[in-house]
């Protein structure tokens, strides 16, 4: 076997193998040749190039959604090593195991004038869980930073940071390694569930619980728990697009059920016990109305983080949701209560009032996002982009056996379709991502990627700008408001889908986009792109009525 010749690039190669990653992400260079011969030469390593560092980091983000394995991202120095930030970021809100291994030149090189060559020790101090600064010798120190940031990543689930100092020259080889390491085991003890006895006595004295679930990997709590939930007449169970959660009884569309309300509605809607689980929350709407009227007590069950989103957090419950309910569900005792009732009775009339919407409505983002998502295969993987792309999926009912994803840690546009496309190599179900026209341009390097599977699909609503703009407070239709909020624009996805190899469909009119769904999903030769045009100037009214007509 080839190994680089320098120690160093040795001892960070060998223990990542000795930890068990085996996807690396690497973006071309001259100063990482020493990590790029050592892992491309190694067969316990899946290597990946992509050129653009920002694209990389979110298509090894997409990887480790899926495995829940840390990813390792390889890159040269100076500011190919910055362009990893929006996807650390991300990383780091979502919490997914990201590991990166900065190439950079030696500590006497820094600020003296030295080509591409920056301060990278530290570089991502506020979104990182650990730095691994090391020396330019292999040495124990060096080799105990290594062990300790893969573990962090693993066992904390968030990105971390290596920064490997190597001169030149870079790309020697030797047949036998020159270092032997030393590598911990990844273990991580559960923590005890403790003493439930305080709760127990707090729940089993309300008649309102409210249960919000936010982002969460599919089947995180099984049909037994689930159904206890959905069936207690003191509890409603509100549900995110991308909770993965589901029961017929969960409401599953927070912004149609509560943006009508009235104070009296609030008021009493408002439980006296909140209990949340999984990460970030879409909803504006239901944040607003849990900050105002605030719970008496809110528990959120995570075992790493708790944020305080309502400022009103009283307990943090450091075991995964499964565990808990587990073993405090069968101390419950039932409570009289119409919580539930009410809940439902309202669910149905919100339905009835959303159908008859939307089958009277012309042709519009709300129709094209309730046609695509309605046409989705069963049993297979949703991708979705910020902004307005995951705030309308959270108005539609998405079948239950699909998966759903989104970058909702830090909620950028940036990465969608890298993101996408990494978890889209990694699942193995048919993979569709939801954009729109924006978010898929600024991400457009995205495609630039030679590992896309060929059932891939790429779904994007074009409204020529930034149409979520439009239903903001203060929108005003002005020459300033065109250019800088909402950036319009006569792009396509065309000329990108052939330079690219897509396969390239588009759609106008609901009848042409019917067809071009049918279409979309019978050949899997090539992976391919629908763009949806949809008419700039009637979406933003026809949402904003929508929520009008709910009473």
């Amino acid at each position: 076997m080839i190994y680089p010749k320098i120690p160093l690039a040795q001892s960070i190669i060998e223990i990542c193998a000795a930890k068990g990653l085996t996807n690396i992400v690497i973006s071309p260079g001259s100063r990482n040749a020493p990590l790029t011969i050592g892992f491309v030469n190694n067969p316990k390593f899946k290597c990946f190039s992509i050129a653009d560092e920002r694209c990389a980091a979110f298509f090894a983000l997409g990887i480790a959604q899926q495995t829940k394995q840390p990813v390792a991202i390889v890159c040269t120095s100076g500011s190919a090593l910055l362009n990893y930030y929006p996807a650390l970021a991300e990383a780091f809100y979502s919490q997914i195991p990201l590991v990166v291994i900065s190439a950079d030149r030696p500590h006497d090189k820094i600020d003296i004038g030295d080509g591409q060559t920056i301060r990278q020790e530290n570089v991502f101090a506020n979104h990182i869980l650990y730095n691994a600064n090391l020396h330019e010798d292999a040495s124990a120190e060096n080799d105990s930073k290594i062990n300790e940031a893969i573990h962090i990543s693993l066992t904390q689930k968030g990105p971390v940071h290596i920064n490997a100092p190597f001169e030149e020259p870079l790309y020697e080889t030797v047949d036998a390694l020159s270092i032997t390491i030393s590598a911990s085991a990844n273990e991580q003890q559960p923590t005890p569930i403790g003493d439930l006895s305080h709760l127990v006595e707090i729940w089993n004295s309300a008649s309102k619980k409210m249960i919000l679930a936010g982002v969460n990997d599919p089947n995180v709590m099984d049909e037994a728990i689930i159904e206890q939930l959905a069936t207690d007449p003191s509890i409603i169970v509100l549900t995110e697009t991308t909770s993965n959660l589901h029961h017929q009884t969960f409401i599953n569309n927070i912004d149609t059920m509560i943006t009508p309300f009235t104070t009296e509605d609030f008021e009493n809607f408002k439980p006296e016990i909140l209990v949340t689980f999984g990460g970030m929350v879409v909803s504006k709407r239901i944040k607003a109305f849990l900050r105002k009227y605030k719970p008496q007590h809110h528990w959120h069950i995570d075992t790493l983080r708790a944020y305080d989103t309502f400022g009103a957090l009283t307990e943090h419950i450091k075991v995964a949701p499964q565990r808990f309910f587990t073993a405090f569900l069968p101390l419950k005792k039932e409570i009289k209560s119409d919580y539930f009732k009410k809940g439902q009775d309202l669910k149905t009339f919100r339905k009835e009032k959303h159908d008859l919407y939307l089958s009277k409505i012309p042709f519009s983002d709300f129709t094209v996002f309730n046609s695509v998502i309605s046409a989705l295969p069963k049993e297979s993987h949703l991708q979705i982009s910020n902004s307005s792309a995951i705030r309308y999926a959270q108005l539609i009912d998405i079948d239950p056996s699909i998966e759903v994803y989104c970058n909702r840690g830090t909620s950028g546009i940036d990465g969608s379709t890298s993101t996408a496309i990494g978890a889209a190599f990694a699942n193995t179900k048919q993979t569709t991502f939801i954009t729109g026209d924006i978010s898929f341009l600024y991400d457009s390097n995205a495609l630039w990627n030679k590992y896309i599977p060929s059932n891939f699909k790429i779904i994007i609503i074009n409204n020529g700008g930034g149409g979520i703009f439009r239903i903001l407070p203060g929108h005003a239709e002005t020459p300033v408001f065109n250019e800088f909020f909402e950036t319009s624009h006569c792009f396509t996805a065309e000329h990108l889908a052939k330079m690219y190899g897509f396969e390239y469909l588009t759609a106008s009119n609901e009848t042409k986009l019917s067809e071009a769904l049918s279409a979309l999903y019978i050949q899997n030769e090539k992976p391919a792109i629908l763009e949806v045009f949809t008419p700039t100037l009637d979406n933003d009214r026809i949402l904003l009525q929508y929520f009008k007509e709910l009473v």
